[in-house]
Order: C-alpha cells, then sequence, then structure tokens
C-alpha cells in the first residue's frame, strides 16, 4: 500500500473532534503545533485551535495538521461581556488574513491587557507583591506581538509565589468572578462577536454556558445574539449540565459542540481538561462549515 493510502486509512478510523483548545497564542502552554500532535496520538479526527483574541496560532497548527495527517479547524474565542459576566464566543472557519477582522482583535487584546492591569492592582491592595513584569517574565519566551497574557498567567505566578495552592485555589479564591481581585473590563456585547465572526466568514459558537450560572442570560444571549451552536459538552460541564444544553440546543435549533477547553499543564495538573476528553462527531465540521457567514 503506498503511504499516501495508508494516511487516508489512518484517518478513516480516527474519531472525534475537539472544537476547544488554546496555545502560547493566548494563555496555553503548549506551541500549536504540539496539541495538534497530542490530539493525533490520542486519535482523534479533528482539534479546533481556539486562543483568546487572537488566531496568531491557527497557521501553525494548520501546517502540523498537513504533516500528522489531522484535520485542524481554524477558530477564535473572543472575549465579551453581558449581565455584568464575561462571556465567551468561539468563532470557526474565520478567514484568518481578513484585516478587519484582525484590527478588532488587535483592540480587543488591548482592553485585556487593561483588565489585567487592574487584577495586579487588586492583587497588590491585598498585601500580595505580585508584578505584570513577573508574570510574562514567568513566560521563560519573549512575548508576541498578536499575543496576549490572560489570567491562567497571573494564577501561575500566584502558585509560584505561595500565594495559593494551585491554579483552581488562585482562580477561585482571586480571579474568577466574585473572586478578591477579580476585574471587569467594558467589553464588546456577544451580539458584536457573532457578528464580527460572521463578518468573517465564519460560524459563533456560544462557549461553556454552563460556567455563567444563570441560564436566564444563556438564553437571552441566545435570542439576541444568534450563534449557531452551543458548547454542550465541556470539561467543566456534568452530566446535569449537558442534558439541560443538549435540551437548549435542540428547543433554539443549534449546532451541539463540545471542547476540552485545554490550556496544558501548570503546576502538575491539566487545565481545563485534558485533549479529547470531550468531543463531537466529525459531521458536526460539515454542520458548522454550512452555518458560516
Amino acid at each position: 500500500m503506498e503511504s499516501g493510502q495508508q494516511t487516508s486509512s489512518m484517518a478513516d478510523r480516527r474519531k472525534g473532534c475537539d472544537l476547544h483548545t488554546h496555545t502560547l497564542a493566548s494563555d496555553g502552554m503548549n506551541e500549536p503545533s504540539e496539541n495538534v500532535r497530542l490530539a493525533y496520538e490520542k486519535g482523534l479526527y479533528a482539534i479546533a485551535i481556539t486562543d483568546h483574541d487572537t488566531v496568531s496560532g491557527v497557521q501553525e497548527a494548520l501546517e502540523a495538521g498537513k504533516r500528522y495527517g489531522m484535520t485542524v479547524v481554524p477558530g477564535v474565542e473572543i472575549s465579551t461581556m453581558a449581565g455584568g459576566k464575561d462571556i465567551h464566543i468561539l468563532g470557526y472557519y474565520v478567514d484568518t488574513e481578513d484585516k478587519d477582522f484582525l484590527n478588532r482583535l488587535s483592540n480587543l487584546r488591548n482592553t485585556r491587557n487593561e483588565r489585567n492591569e487592574k487584577i495586579i492592582r487588586n492583587l497588590q491592595s491585598l498585601g500580595i507583591e505580585i508584578t505584570m513584569e513577573e508574570v510574562i517574565s514567568g513566560l521563560d519566551r519573549d512575548l508576541k506581538p498578536d499575543e496576549s497574557i490572560g489570567r491562567p498567567h497571573i494564577a501561575d505566578t500566584l502558585v509560584k509565589k505561595g500565594f495559593a495552592s494551585n491554579m483552581r485555589d488562585a482562580f477561585d479564591r482571586y480571579l474568577a468572578h466574585g473572586g478578591l481581585a477579580y476585574a471587569a473590563q467594558p467589553r464588546i456585547s456577544p451580539q458584536e462577536a457573532c457578528s464580527w465572526i460572521r463578518e468573517a466568514g465564519g460560524t459563533a459558537v456560544l462557549a461553556h454556558p454552563g460556567l455563567y450560572d444563570d441560564d436566564g442570560l444563556v438564553s437571552e444571549i441566545i435570542k439576541e445574539a444568534h450563534p449557531s451552536g452551543i458548547e454542550v459538552f465541556h470539561s467543566d460541564h456534568g452530566p446535569e449540565e449537558e442534558r439541560r444544553y443538549g435540551a437548549m440546543a435542540e428547543d433554539f435549533g443549534l449546532i451541539v459542540t463540545a471542547g476540552s477547553d485545554y490550556h496544558g499543564e501548570r503546576q502538575g495538573a491539566v487545565f481545563h481538561g485534558d485533549i479529547g476528553n470531550r468531543s463531537v462527531p466529525e459531521d458536526v465540521l460539515e454542520q458548522l462549515k454550512a452555518a458560516r457567514g
């Protein structure tokens, strides 16, 4: 059998699509190509690269996908705000070279940087000695212009300095909504994010609705922003959340997606979940493509 036929045969046996992973381009721990390699080793059919407010890791992942015979879905996770809460909108199959879209993402990263500075000031007011310089130096590499610092980076520094026992403790105590150092920055609405994604030729999906702890708000966002899908299966969703959001997807006629929300390993623990621990069948990719723009 020729090598091309072998690759095709192996691809035919692969199953499942993890549609939510992060890389060094935002607040993940791995190079984009490493995420693709891990997905390949786990026998997945496809993996999406969905970094926060940037698509800078997509091209490397696409090239790795060719080497491994893996399907890579170009994506992004856009930060928005509704009902006083951070709401994330996933975008799939966006045009990663659309100049208007790239400029919009750049503005969002500036907003994220302002939010981070607020968090640092809040931590300092609590008597926690931490600086943004320390957080950035903890990367052990230069931060590229189209990359961004996220709360996991700050949480990692808090753990290293002994102010939190682990990543979850850092978020629960300081960084998550309701935490002692939580900070919110004015952001675009979910409606705007969904419109931007559609204008860039992509498909919008509401990310991890269970994390918002407000199904009324989730329904309102769906009605007003008109995403094409909802992330029913997520590392932080239990069986009850999966049931509720599966029913919501059916009620609103939404595409059902799944994602690990993999950020890599920090302090010996994988955050949020390991690649492939949540997945959907390959036909979901065709549904997402059909809903573009």
